[in-house]
Parts: structure tokens; sequence; C-alpha cells
């Protein structure tokens, strides 16, 4: 086997072993057969919150046991053809095979850093909030086009998206917007993009000007019915209203509109979107989800040091900047990470932003240390 192709087979190797590792292997068959019996049980959808997470486990040891053994198999398959090939001297064999182990060595490492968010909320669903910063409808403008980024990015994914609030810009855009987004580790992804995002460009608005405009995005995990946040009544007010969204497929004008305020934070929910009952739901669920982040950020600071960004959306805050002139070019302040494909990136391109993130929190550093290195 050529070097090139030998150093793809261990590179994809390691990443199996961490795969190993972490599913934990050895006891992955015994823990399905558990998980299979009790699904067995004929009373297991009297607690339907239980039954919908004992569901929910087993599908997701389902599906890293698949991606494991495929990977392996995979493997497997594109070494033996290699043998083959250099047996028969068939050099085509042998070219295909090695370009399928290149690939592989890709599938295998993005399998890899998805295996690492184990956090307590990462598999859960996410609900993320944008919010128009510093300067005017520039920031408005700007604020739709990060909306507009993340609902292509979870569409590529498969995820489900929800607007569950959306409120328009004086002239242009939206000042904010909330959207609840449903997939496999929604929350493990989203939660790298908290913080605020910077854009320098010529203004659309025929200043002819270059502007900076910012814009804030919260990540924050959908709670599970089975964790228990409790809510002192005292502490919230409620409020219904008429809806103010812009209109169009997305946003329906609605008198049934509910906001929360919870005094002791300062955190404020609204859900505009179904009947005023299903709203009164759907903003407790948000609002408990942000009092979950609250607890999560003091549990572990060093693990949510993504967002730590939390000031106003301004300078001095930023975690990503996106140049469009006069220059292009788009630059993770944490990780250094940056591309000269703007206009991709604003398609939904993020998985490499968000797995740069992960990795540099995989492997320790500090957001300090990682400007250090730069």
């Amino acid at each position: 086997m050529r070097a090139e192709a030998q150093n793809n087979v261990e590179k994809i190797q390691k990443s199996l072993d961490l795969l190993k590792q972490r599913l934990g292997w050895e006891t992955a068959q015994h823990r399905l057969e558990e998980f299979d019996a009790r699904m067995e049980d004929p009373n297991l959808w009297d607690d339907p919150a239980n039954a919908q997470k004992l569901t929910k486990d087993r599908q997701a040891l389902v599906s890293a046991m698949e991606i494991y053994t495929g990977l392996k198999q995979e493997l497997e398959d594109q070494v033996e053809l290699i043998e083959l090939g250099e047996m028969e001297e068939d050099e085509e064999v042998v070219s295909e095979a090695e370009a399928a182990l290149k690939a592989l060595v890709d599938v295998a490492a993005k399998k890899e850093l998805e295996a690492l968010l184990d956090g307590e909320s990462d598999g859960n669903d996410a609900f993320l909030e944008i919010k128009a910063g510093a300067g005017g409808t520039e920031a408005c403008d700007w604020a739709q086009m990060l909306a507009r980024m993340y609902v292509r990015w979870a569409e590529k994914r498969g995820f489900e998206v929800d607007l569950q609030e959306e409120q328009a810009g004086a002239e242009a855009g939206i000042k904010s917007a909330t959207y609840q987004i449903k997939g496999p580790n929604a929350y493990g992804w989203l939660k790298s993009e908290s913080g605020t995002h910077r854009l320098v460009r010529i203004s659309p608005f025929g200043k002819g000007t270059r502007e900076t405009s910012f814009a804030a995005v919260g990540a924050y995990p959908v709670i599970d019915d089975n964790i228990e946040i409790e809510v002192n009544p005292a502490d919230i007010r409620i409020d219904t209203f008429r809806s103010s969204g812009a209109g169009g497929q997305h946003v329906n004008t609605t008198d049934s509109a509910v906001r929360i305020t919870h005094h002791p934070t300062g955190i404020v929910v609204t859900s505009s979107e179904k009947s005023q009952h299903q709203n009164r739901d759907i903003a407790m669920k948000a609002l408990k989800s942000r009092l979950y982040q609250l607890e999560l950020d003091r549990r572990n600071a060093e693990v949510n040091a993504l967002h730590e960004a939390k000031g106003d959306a301004g300078w001095g805050n930023q975690i990503r900047s996106y140049v469009l002139q006069p220059y292009q070019m788009v630059k993770d302040l944490r990780t250094s990470y940056e591309t000269a494909d703007t206009q991709g990136t604003l398609d939904g391109n993020l998985d490499p932003f968000m797995e740069a993130t992960l990795a540099l929190q995989v492997s320790g550093k500090s957001r300090a240390d990682a400007r250090a290195e730069d």
C-alpha cells in the first residue's frame, strides 16, 4: 500500500477508535437489547414523556452503532480493494479505492466531531434568537441576512425550522426573530454561534459608504419534559398583544401573541404564531430554556466560554466578522478559522466554523489561548 493511502487508513482508524470509545462498543449491543425490552412494555406510553425519551435515546444508540459499523466496513472494503488491485496490478482499481479512502477521512473526521457532542443538552433541539444591534437600518438588514443564513444551514441538514416570533425593522430587515430548530444535536451545533456577528459592507441603502453593522445571536437548548425547571408565577408577567410581524408566508398577524417577562433575570420571550393557548405554552418553554441555559453557564463556565460575548451587540463583543468590502472574508475570532467564500457562508455553509469551535473546545484551549496563537 502506498504511503498516502496508509496514512489515510491510520487517520480513519484513529477516528474509529474514538467513535468506539465514545459509544462504549463493548456494551452497546446489550444496551440496545435493554432498550428493546423496555419498548415492548405494554404500559410504556402511559407516561408519554418517558416513552419519548426512551425512543429518542434508543434511536441515538442505533444511529451511533450504524455510523461506526458503516465506517468500519467501508474502510475494510477499500483496503481489501487496494490489496486486490495491487495483487492483480490493476492501477485503476487501486486509484479508485485510494480516492474513496481520501474522501472517507473527511467523513470519519466529521463523525468523530459529532461524537464529541455529548454535553448535557447537546442532543436537544434549539431556540435560536437573532437581534439587530448597533447600526440602525443597516443592522436590521444584517439581522435578516443572518436569519436567512441559519435557516439555510438548518434546511441543508434536514432540520425542521419553526419561526416563533419576528419583529420587523422600521425601514428594512428585522429587529428580532426567534426560531425553534428541530434536529439531531441542533443545540450542540448552534451553541457555538452565540455572540455578536459583525458585518462590513458598502451600504445598499443609497449611501454608497462603507458601513459596519452588528447583530446578536443566542442559542438555547429546548428543555426535555423530564428536566424540571421551576418558574415562580410571582416572578413573571404575561402580556397578550397584536403581533407586529412583517407578514408573508412565515408570520401571521394575530391578537393572540404572548409575551412573558421574567423579572429576576430580565429575560423576555415572545410567541406569536399559534393560538393564545399554544403561544403561552411555547413562550413558557422558551423561558425555561433560557433559565436552564443560565444554570448551565453557572455550572460549567469553561464549556460555555463561547457565550462570553453577551454584552451589547457592538464593538468589542464580536465572535465573527463578515467583510464584504473592500475584500471578501469571513473570520471567526475565537478559532481564527477564515474563508474567502463569503457567499457560501451566507448561504448556510457554517459547518467548518462550528467544527473549528468544537475542535477548540475539545483541545481544552480557551479563547484567549487561541487568540495568543493567532
